[in-house]
């Protein structure tokens, strides 16, 4: 066979995609001006994973300029796009108890010795994001995860769980239950949101297990989109946060997770906090620099005090 032939016969299916007036792609930009056009399907710190048809291919991101996103691809209702660890998918708008059928069974409660609180499963493989308060310091760590069957809830309580990264300065804790305790066991995926598209005033709300009452719905909106304290941005709700929700997802009207309920006020009514998705978004992607050490429980960097200031010499 000419090489001229064979390698049209290689290009075949993707030079149909780009002919094709119903397909969609995804442009990845290399140096010198070339590029490739595909579906990405899955994104890690260090690759884009596109779809070009007939393969998979793993493209560097060093090698990358620029990504121009189909944004047919990119926002199809209903279709998972993993990226990293974490799922995003454009969801319809749904009342709050219709998204708490189709996304509930993706927050669960985490305990350690003495305390619990809540989380949320981001990743079929089990890993969970919850809040560095509830589990740092600690180095027996389980969750509970509720199945819907015909009668009720079930609870499924899993006891090896690792704590995989910990950054106390956000108050964010990276888990993951044990692969071979998991086993074949399905998880349900809670879905990330953009904070880009949260506004001001929409409606939100939250599930948790406040005070160990499990699967508890409460519901607000968005006071706030970016309030600040001791330096790190919040989003403001007026939803319910009490003890024991502490880590467990805020929900927009999609069921998608825009943010971590974290902080609330004491002694105020409707003043309450959660960490926005695109921190949690950063901290998955820069685990590695927040690596959890069993043999240090408080690990997450701590930064050293500035040296005070010397005093003006006597004149």
């Amino acid at each position: 066979m000419r090489p001229s032939i064979a390698f049209l016969l290689f290009l075949g299916p993707f030079l149909l995609c780009l002919l094709s007036p119903t397909c969609t792609a995804d442009e990845i930009r290399l140096a010198e001006g070339c590029s490739i056009k595909g579906t990405i399907v899955k994104k890690t710190a260090d690759h884009l994973f596109v779809d070009l048809g007939y393969t998979i291919l793993a493209v560097p991101r060093k090698e990358i300029i620029d990504v121009v996103a189909d944004e047919q691809s990119a926002h199809s209702v209903g279709v998972d796009r993993i990226n990293d660890i974490w799922t995003e998918k454009d969801l319809k708008e749904m009342s709050v108890e219709d998204n708490v059928d189709r996304i509930g069974e993706g927050v669960i409660l985490v305990r350690v010795p003495g305390a619990l609180g809540s989380g949320s499963i981001i990743s079929k493989d089990g890993y969970v994001i919850t809040n560095a308060h509830v589990v740092q310091g600690e180095q027996d760590v389980a969750v509970t995860v509720f199945s819907r069957t015909d009668q009720a809830f079930e609870k499924k309580v899993f006891k090896k769980v690792e704590i995989v990264a910990v950054n106390p300065y956000i108050d964010l804790a990276l888990l993951k239950i044990d692969k071979a305790e998991l086993g074949d066991f399905e998880l349900t995926v809670v879905p990330f949101g953009e904070i880009e598209r949260v506004k001001q005033g929409e409606k939100v709300y939250a599930i948790g297990n406040p005070h160990g009452l499990e699967r508890t719905v409460t519901t607000g909106g968005v006071s706030n989109l970016n309030r600040a304290i001791g330096g790190v941005t919040y989003i403001q709700t007026d939803t319910p946060i009490n003890p024991g929700n502490s880590g467990g997802p805020l929900f927009n009207s999609k069921g998608e997770m825009i943010g971590v309920t974290t902080l609330g006020g004491v002694g105020t009514e409707g003043l309450n906090f959660a960490i926005p998705v695109s921190h949690v978004k950063s901290f998955i992607l820069n685990r590695d620099a927040f690596a959890h050490d069993k043999d240090n429980p408080n690990s997450g960097y701590h930064y050293l005090e500035p040296p005070p200031r010397k005093k003006a010499a006597d004149s």
